[in-house]
């Protein structure tokens, strides 16, 4: 039996105060097995973006239970749910969020040593290696296009090797070519480390990739929660009706 990476149960979720306020997710039910790769779709602001937050512990539902990994995040203090995120999940975004004034090593390297990683250098060296950037080593984000700048943010989520990578449209900002070797990229690092895979993107043709999709529709998942019912338990229950 496939081993659960991540449980949300009845997760809700409001941004913003009074008439301001959205009540962005609405009592969300989602399973995800370990080793899976998801793509998460749906219109622009259908939720998706908030639930892959919550997801990745940067947004803390008002209500409802987050487990990743056997670790219920809801019961967390800021300071636990930053520790076990640093530790187990590792986050690409659709625009890099790579420190101007850092090398690409220096990108990779500094949350290593924010999580007192013993060599934490040779091990962001290794990964921009293996991202096919060993000869960018010593270049800040302004000498790199996008698509190494995204394989620099790759590789910084690659580095303390988590058991979940989360990707928020992470060919978005890419033309067609570098975005689909950004994707073979981060799907053959998916692969190859066994990691599950929870990823946002309004690319039909990147989603269809993914082994299943979770489809978001006004603050609900409409469907691949991973809680529909089989075929064979929909087939019983109307036998014995």
């Amino acid at each position: 039996m496939a081993k659960t990476m991540i449980e949300l149960k009845n997760a809700d979720l409001t941004l913003g105060q009074a008439a301001a306020s959205v009540h962005v997710l609405k009592g969300m039910d989602l399973v995800i097995d370990a080793g899976e790769s998801v793509g998460i779709v749906g219109p622009s602001g259908s939720g998706k973006s908030t639930l892959l937050m919550v997801l990745a512990g940067l947004e803390r539902l008002d209500s409802g239970e987050i487990v990743i990994d056997g670790t219920p995040l809801h019961g967390l203090s800021e300071d636990r749910v930053a520790e076990f995120r640093g530790r187990n999940i590792g986050i690409v975004f659709q625009s890099f969020h790579l420190i101007p004034n850092m090398t690409a090593l220096e990108n990779v390297a500094v949350p290593l040593e924010l999580a007192n990683v013993r060599d934490a250098f040779e091990i962001a060296r290794q990964e921009l290696i293996s991202v096919g950037l060993g000869e960018r080593l010593s270049h800040y984000p302004g000498q790199l296009s996008g698509g190494e700048q995204q394989r620099v943010a790759i590789a910084r989520a690659l580095a303390p090797s988590p058991k979940l990578l989360i990707a928020d449209e992470p060919t978005g900002n890419l033309d067609g070519e570098t975005g689909k070797q950004v994707a073979d990229l981060i799907f053959s690092k998916q692969a190859e480390r066994d990691m599950t895979l929870v990823l946002v993107t309004h690319d039909t043709a990147l989603a269809a990739r993914c082994s299943r999709q979770v489809r978001v529709r006004s603050g609900e998942i409409v469907s691949g929660s991973g809680h529909e019912p089989s075929v064979s338990a929909s087939l019983s229950k109307v036998a014995s009706a």
